[in-house]
């Protein structure tokens, strides 16, 4: 197949092309390597997939319309994998339009190829943030969730929201997957297991939010990559029995699971996990909680296994290890 995956230079995107690569598909990627973090790191995960010669990337802002266009008519692709986005709960508090820009414009843009391009499936990036003030758990796709409490997670349900419209009006096959906590080898800086190992080798302190009493499901990379790699194949189709009086249910050609791995592991817990894998301790500076943060995420994964026959299966003890591991060799410390 052709497949376009946008944000390709970022941390899933660039994990799920080279999981993709060599299994003869023709794979273009797009990024506009925004500086929102380091953009070396970035152009360091194109330099490894440099020797994928399946794989070709495009440098293009996903909010310029015309060039979005033009992409999608000049390339004919069959299936999209959508996971360029502006990320982060407290930066959107500083630069909010950076998400309507990335997130919006362009989600809008990507919907409108799709559309025009007869896209056979379009997978998209939703996001944990998105049930915001619940406090029911697990959290499952059937849940209501109107009351985000970051511009982040409200830009994340438009999403969703948007990629209904179309599944309903234009018949296009969409599937969004609100992704909990990922981590791993080529992540990114803004994240915790960036912060904390890099301030735990470097004999400095880390900030623990809310005193430490918050709890994440962690999802490993590979994990999350499986997921999207065989939801691509799960197509959605036209429902005459479905019902519109769920939140993850629809007549129209649309899904929406969620992708983590169905374990929440406390905060001092991932912690000690990161001591454990530096072999150094950690000198903790205890927060309040940040605006925007929610105490504790918790993916209900079963409608993903039902649908693709995967359960996640890397534990927070093994994925931190290989995250420090790979740290430690490519910033040679």
């Amino acid at each position: 197949m052709k497949l376009l995956i946008t944000g390709m230079a970022g941390f899933i995107g660039h994990a799920v092309a080279k999981r993709l690569s060599g299994q003869g598909h023709e794979i273009i990627g797009v990024d506009n390597l925004n500086p929102y973090y380091d953009v070396a790191l970035k152009q360091s995960r194109l330099d490894d997939l440099a020797s994928c010669e399946d794989v070709r990337f495009e440098r293009l802002d996903l909010a310029d319309r015309e060039a979005v266009a033009a992409l999608f008519e000049a390339e004919g692709f069959e299936r999209v994998i959508h996971l360029a986005a502006q990320p982060g709960v407290r930066y959107s508090l500083e630069n909010p339009h950076a998400y309507a820009d990335a997130n919006l414009i362009a989600h809008l843009n990507v919907l409108e190829g799709c559309r025009h391009g007869r896209v056979g499936h379009l997978v998209y990036a939703s996001s944990s943030s998105v049930y915001g003030a619940n406090d029911k758990v697990p959290f499952d796709t059937s849940d209501n969730v109107d009351h985000p409490i970051s511009l982040y997670a409200a830009t994340k349900k438009a999403n969703e929201l948007m990629a209904h419209t179309y599944a309903h009006l234009y018949d296009l096959p969409t599937t969004g997957l609100r992704f909990f906590t990922v981590y791993g080898p080529w992540g990114r800086p803004d994240m915790a297991m960036f912060k904390f190992t890099r301030a735990i080798l470097a004999g400095e302190p880390i900030e623990v939010f809310n005193h430490g009493d918050m709890s994440r499901d962690f999802t490993y990379i590979d994990d999350i990559v499986e997921g999207i790699v065989r939801v691509l194949e799960v197509v959605p189709e036209r429902r005459a029995e479905a019902t519109t009086s769920m939140p993850d249910t629809s007549h129209a050609p649309y899904a929406l699971y969620n992708i983590g791995h169905g374990s929440p592991v406390a905060l001092m817990d991932f912690v000690r996990a990161v001591e454990a894998a530096t072999g150094q301790g950690a000198l903790c500076d205890l927060k309040p909680m940040q605006p925007g943060d929610v105490p504790r995420t918790w993916a209900d994964t079963e409608a993903l296994f039902e649908a693709t026959g995967y359960r996640p299966k890397v534990g927070v003890e093994e994925g931190v290890a290989r995250f420090v591991a790979w740290y430690r060799d490519y910033y040679g410390v």
